[in-house]
């Protein structure tokens, strides 16, 4: 019977995906931004490819024994599979993270979580809770958290982002709740950290810029390396030090973001 309870107790042994050879550029890459305590990836949410790297970044860290943890914009903090096995179901990990299908399809996601869960590397949620938004929208000390250009620069960005339809009255706090998520995702990432282990984080570009982003709220002592994946050619008006690396993928079909948007903000 002791032997029987001792068996019972164990933890699961992790379940460790082989990277595959389609991985071999995304290692070499890797390999160029490592050691990195804190490892940013900003991707472009709707670029299958970009998801299909982060995929391959969490099997090869994991597979070296060296992921920390994954972290997520795509969900919000204080959710988090720590107290999964690695044998876990998708619904389970799911459930974990209160995931949200409509905002950010499982299908591009789940294989990074699945990945970290298979190894028993924890998956964190990072992003800033939906009910904190409003007070955090007429938080102005906020708008001390960026130099003045950076703050500028981070509501001009809304102002694009938007396709400069959104009123005039709205662009500072929605700059607020921007830089609200930086700061909840950087929170997140420092409390996760190991030394000689890397913290992954899989996030929008805009979030990952060293110059407006998460790495402005992280601890000065701690190392992170941000990565934009892009598609495509370079970025108009992109700062040359805003990324450690850029990692390009083929360019999208060309689509227009801006249609309909002026309806939706009708809406709201």
């Amino acid at each position: 019977m002791v032997l029987a309870v001792g068996c019972a107790g164990r933890p699961e042994a992790p379940i460790l995906q082989a990277p595959d050879r389609e991985s071999a550029q995304t290692s070499a890459r890797l390999q160029a931004v490592l050691p990195a305590e804190i490892l940013l990836l900003g991707e472009q949410h709707d670029a299958a490819e970009h998801q299909q790297i982060e995929q391959q970044v969490v099997a090869l860290l994991a597979a070296r024994g060296t992921l920390a943890a994954l972290a997520l914009e795509m969900a919000d903090t204080g959710t988090s599979t720590s107290a999964l096995k690695p044998s876990a179901t998708e619904q389970q990990v799911r459930n974990a993270l209160n995931w949200n299908d409509k905002g950010w399809p499982w299908a591009a996601y789940g294989p990074a979580v699945m990945t970290a869960v298979r190894a028993g590397v924890p998956v964190l949620g990072a992003n800033l809770p939906r009910a904190l938004m409003p007070s955090r929208m007429a938080d102005s000390r906020l708008d001390q958290q960026l130099p003045g250009p950076a703050l500028k620069a981070q509501q001009q960005l809304i102002r694009t982002g938007h396709c400069d339809l959104l009123p005039e009255s709205q662009v500072t706090p929605m700059a607020r709740i921007q830089i609200a998520k930086d700061i909840s995702m950087a929170n997140t990432l420092a409390q996760a950290a190991l030394p000689g282990k890397t913290v992954v984080l899989l996030t929008g570009s805009g979030h990952a810029d060293r110059q407006l982003g998460v790495p402005r709220h992280l601890p000065s002592d701690v190392a992170a390396k941000a990565v934009r994946l892009r598609a495509g050619g370079a970025a108009p008006n992109e700062a040359a030090d805003a990324f450690d690396a850029v990692w390009e993928t083929p360019a999208l079909p060309e689509k227009d973001y801006c249609a309909g948007l002026d309806k939706q903000l009708g809406k709201k």
